[in-house]
């Protein structure tokens, strides 16, 4: 029997350490490659060590950033005749970084993900992991067909994801293809299992700030926006279940809440699982704002950076009408924010005076 490798972009990140074992006890006879930069090499292979999955995770240093992803040419055109399905997660996801850095990885990095795909005869899918947020700064009702609007962007993780899915949009017509666009990606709905405390886990370290300075919650802002978070086992499970039924294929998904809850009563679950209270101080979000350069206010506001904040007061709501459709059919549905705050403000309490969960810098 001919060999089915899956190729894998972001192992070992938080996703795909959990998703690569569905993958491989859905297709009993893959192989999964994780294409692995240099200097993350012996962390992914201790990881892969911990999953247990012996040969059928294969650890491959490499780099999307590189021409024929950092391969010599003997590799890849081994691994184009073998792969059946790419799985590209890898990205830089910072709010803040730099465009040089964002455009390399982002979208240059996806590019040479997507002339592979092109290089693979045998090839049945790329799944190609988007944003919900290539929107950029769009306001209103975002469907799931919606891409180039002449939006502008919020910062150069929005605007290079937007380019990077300009290219995959374009390989569509010739590789098999579905684009998945998560919201704000938070821990498992069951267990609160994450690996990083930054995005909505700011809005816990402005009240953990709060309640160890014994100083009152504060609500930054009026908060009326839907906010887009989805818990992780939300992602892995669609992302499984659209990976392998054809009907997929040439889809666009919204992986968000379809009856998001604002930010506001995001903010009043958190205060009362994690302080008993409510907040009772709301600041404008204009003097928030203005205020961020100060290290008063980030001090108290939990050390929330100013480019998490925004997203609180974007009034912008993603259609999820595909994704509703194609995946409530195959019983895989977003679970309602108030089932799952428990268990995410039980894992926060426990973990966040670890330093191995601060946002990475």
């Amino acid at each position: 029997m001919a060999a089915r490798t899956i190729l894998f972009t972001g192992f070992p990140g938080f996703i795909g350490a959990r998703l690569i074992p569905l993958l491989l006890e859905q297709d009993p006879d893959a192989t999964v490659v994780a294409l692995v930069e240099p200097r993350m090499v012996p962390k992914a292979r201790s990881v892969a060590q911990e999953l247990g999955l012996d040969d059928r995770l294969q650890i491959q240093s490499g780099d999307i950033t590189a021409p024929r992803l950092g391969l010599d040419e003997a590799t890849y055109r081994r691994l184009a005749s073998e792969t059946v399905a790419v799985h590209h997660l890898a990205a830089i996801y910072d709010l803040a970084v730099p465009l040089s850095i964002a455009e390399r990885v982002n979208v240059e990095g996806t590019q040479n993900v997507v002339d592979f795909c092109r290089a693979c005869d045998r090839l049945e899918r790329h799944n190609y992991v988007s944003t919900a947020y290539v929107a950029g700064q769009r306001r209103g009702t975002v469907k799931e067909a919606d891409l180039a609007a002449g939006q502008a962007f919020k910062n150069h993780y929005e605007s290079t994801k937007f380019a990077a899915e300009v290219l995959v949009r374009a390989s569509m017509d010739d590789v098999p293809t579905t684009i998945y666009r998560p919201g704000i990606v938070v821990g498992d709905s069951k267990t609160g299992v994450t690996q990083k405390f930054d995005g909505p886990y700011y809005l816990l370290r402005t009240i953990q700030a709060a309640i160890e300075r014994h100083t009152p919650l504060i609500q930054p802002g009026a908060m009326t926006a839907p906010f887009n978070v989805v818990p992780v086992d939300f992602v892995i499970d669609a992302i499984v279940t659209g990976a392998s039924h054809p009907e997929f294929s040439g889809e666009t998904l919204h992986l968000v809440d379809p009856d998001p809850i604002t930010a506001a009563e995001l903010y009043r679950l958190l205060c009362v699982a994690y302080a008993g209270r409510e907040a009772k101080l709301r600041l404008p979000w204009k003097l928030v704002d203005q205020s961020l350069r100060l290290s008063l206010v980030r001090h108290l506001l939990g050390g929330t950076p100013r480019e998490s904040l925004i997203y609180l007061n974007h009034q912008v709501r993603y259609d999820t009408a595909r994704a509703t459709a194609l995946l409530a059919g195959r019983g895989v549905r977003c679970p309602p924010t108030a089932d799952y705050v428990g268990p995410m403000v039980a894992f926060f309490r426990e973990h966040q005076d670890d330093p191995a969960f601060a946002p990475l810098k």
